[in-house]
């Protein structure tokens, strides 16, 4: 089993001697990347490194007007390199008493996204660890982050076909750190939302954010944890009420994320009447009712792009997503072949309509 940096790092930490290093000392890559330089895991490109004042030329010195976003763990800019590459470039900016947290997800994304290759998962470009200063430089996506789209934040439009195309690529994403193909051992997300699914120009989808995923443990299904970590509105509520982390609480945010696609309401909105705030509440009960579910249906999305057998297809599959009980719940693997049934159902359910449209 390789050994990944996260029990690389606390192992150094619990020796006598590390604990009197200063964590926010720059080491080069190695220190805290694998120990089993013979694994196959061994990353197959190797990111680059960048300095602070690369940072600040990217950026101009961190100019408000390319500012793309805010997250939890700080900012991120539009930036572009020496090279001419424009990228985006997220700079950890937390409090002290979260420098620590915020280590370990800067070195678990980076030791994560350095031996991962997939089409739908954001690529790492690089990174820098000058002194104190921290950033994960990422290929830039244009079309910014799935939320922003359902929420009317940005302007272009998203129809049915365009939400099932990304509902599929995230769905592969996911299927392949379940998979365990690249690792050696599946990995959890933890964090899985819509606003951690970026969207290219072409609006393929690609799964961000790796500081809280977990490697499972090898030959284990479960991990017991003290700590439930994640958003509110994705939680499993069997990880939260049991401290189990398991392969299918990413299938539960998955359901969640279907359910934005399908309503365009937020997974949480605290602005609706208590009854009301939480999406998967709200709309559990209705999702196999043909009647009602077109109630629930996004009214930003134009009537002639969708068809109800496809729109009922997709809300069972994200009603079984987001059951209590994890072990009823579809694999991500499940998941994706009924996207590609589903895409299938409603494009051959459009063009039966056109014909029939010309025939009259």
């Amino acid at each position: 089993m390789p050994f990944g940096l996260v029990s690389a790092w606390n192992k150094r930490r619990r020796s006598k001697s590390y604990e009197q290093i200063d964590p926010w000392t720059y080491k080069a890559v190695e220190y805290w990347q694998l120990e089993d330089q013979n694994s196959s895991a061994r990353r197959r490109h190797g990111s680059s490194v960048f300095t602070f004042k690369e940072m600040e030329e990217a950026t101009s010195s961190f100019k408000e007007e390319n500012l793309l976003g805010k997250g939890g763990f700080g900012r991120v800019y539009r930036g572009v390199l020496r090279s001419g590459e424009v990228v985006a470039i997220k700079k950890m900016d937390l409090p002290p008493v979260k420098e620590a947290d915020g280590e370990r997800e800067f070195r678990v994304e980076v030791d994560i996204l350095s031996r991962l290759e997939h089409p739908n998962l954001v690529s790492l470009i690089g990174y820098c660890a000058d002194g104190k200063q921290r950033f994960l430089v990422y290929e830039f996506m244009r079309n910014g982050n799935l939320q922003d789209h359902l929420n009317g934040i940005k302007e272009a439009k998203m129809d049915w076909p365009l939400r099932l195309k990304v509902a599929l690529g995230a769905a592969r994403g996911l299927a392949y750190l379940h998979s365990s193909s690249a690792v050696g051992i599946p990995i959890v997300h933890r964090d899985f939302k819509s606003t951690n699914i970026l969207l290219s120009a072409h609006f393929e989808a690609k799964i961000s954010d790796f500081g809280l995923a977990k490697l499972m443990p090898e030959g284990q299904e479960m991990n017991v944890t003290t700590r439930v970590l994640g958003t509110f509105g994705y939680f499993d509520p069997e990880y939260t009420s049991t401290g189990k982390l398991t392969l299918q609480s990413d299938v539960y945010a998955f359901g969640v994320v279907l359910l934005e696609l399908l309503t365009g309401r937020r997974a949480v909105d605290l602005n609706q009447g208590p009854a009301d705030q939480n999406l998967v509440l709200q709309v559990r009960h209705i999702l196999n009712d043909r009647k009602k579910l077109r109630k629930v249906i996004d009214p930003e999305m134009g009537r002639s792009s969708y068809t109800m057998d496809s729109i009922a297809m997709f809300a069972n599959l994200a009603s079984r997503c987001v059951r209590v009980e994890s072990s009823e719940r579809p694999s991500m693997a499940d998941c994706v072949k009924e996207l590609q049934l589903i895409s299938y159902t409603n494009s051959k359910g459009l063009g039966m309509a056109m014909h029939t449209f010309r025939m009259v």
